[in-house]
């Protein structure tokens, strides 16, 4: 019988391979040279992963033999050292390594689907909320774009909670552009995405509802874009916008909803390698070797 392989080992091969493509090995020439970038970048992904602190990281990989194996590591990262490599990780750097994995499996998408979700800052349960009558007032939005057809994640985004959402369309536009499907060197993809997107941004080829202001539509290019939706609708297109919303779901049920860093810096910088690991985690599960 084949020996099998845990998805753990999985997601930490990937993401030392995507690590080893777009980061240094060493930050310096001099530097102490224990670890290398792309090492300790994969543990802060794996933590992330795993949804644990750095002080059960550091556990973790005392007790785990693959992964160690798998990341060639010759000893355990302190807890420390890896506080200090998440804050060196800039979301320039996460970005080329999600669009690494995107690229190596060839992703190209004739339908997307955008929508954002919220992140707490407390770790307080919502019943303990509720019972002391507090009121959520801040939290932190994260914006997603899923390929319909792969159900990864093609951009992203992140600001204050009070921010709306169509703040992020066109960045995220931009984001998917390489991998949308194209004709004739022209876009030829779709966009589905709800009312809090609509904004001057919005083409042809976004199918967003506009929204109704004084409960009436006046503009004809509000009005034809409201009968396209309402026939995507009846076509059954318009329901796969559903599909970014399963994704927010999966994200805070399995890597957690809450935002762990204090400087403002880091905890926008968590919805992004949150998108990150969600990516790893879709790949573990196509079974496709990159």
């Amino acid at each position: 019988m084949a020996a099998r392989e845990s998805r753990y080992v999985k997601a930490a091969r990937i993401a030392y391979q995507l690590a080893q493509a777009q980061i240094p090995r060493y930050s310096h020439p001099k530097s102490p040279h224990h670890f290398t970038q792309p090492q300790l970048v994969a543990c802060v992904v794996l933590m992330f992963y795993l949804d644990v602190s750095y002080r059960d990281m550091e556990e973790w990989l005392l007790a785990t033999d693959q992964v160690c194996q798998t990341l060639e590591l010759r000893r355990v990262p302190d807890y420390s050292t890896l506080s200090r490599t998440f804050k060196k990780l800039t979301i320039a750097r996460l970005t080329q390594m999600k669009d690494e994995l995107l690229t190596r499996l060839g992703v190209e998408e004739e339908t997307v689907s955008a929508d954002s979700t919220g992140f707490r800052y407390s770790h307080a349960s919502a019943y303990y909320q509720s019972r002391t009558g507090r009121r959520c007032r801040d939290w932190l939005k994260g914006a997603y774009v899923v390929g319909n057809a792969s159900l990864l994640i093609l951009g992203w985004g992140s600001a204050p909670g009070i921010r709306p959402d169509f703040h992020f369309l066109r960045p995220l536009k931009r984001q998917v552009a390489p991998y949308g499907k194209r004709r004739n060197g022209r876009r030829a993809w779709l966009l589905l995405a709800d009312a809090g997107f609509d904004a001057r941004g919005v083409t042809r080829l976004d199918l967003v509802p506009p929204i109704r202001r004084n409960g009436k539509l006046t503009d004809p290019k509000r009005r034809a874009r409201a009968e396209l939706v309402a026939a995507a609708r009846l076509d059954g297109l318009f329901g796969q916008r559903w599909k970014s919303e399963t994704v927010n779901s999966v994200i805070k049920r399995k890597f957690g909803e809450t935002i762990r860093s204090r400087q403002i810096r880091l905890q926008h910088r968590e919805p992004f390698i949150k998108g990150l690991v969600y990516d790893i985690h879709g790949h573990c599960c196509m079974n496709i070797r990159i």
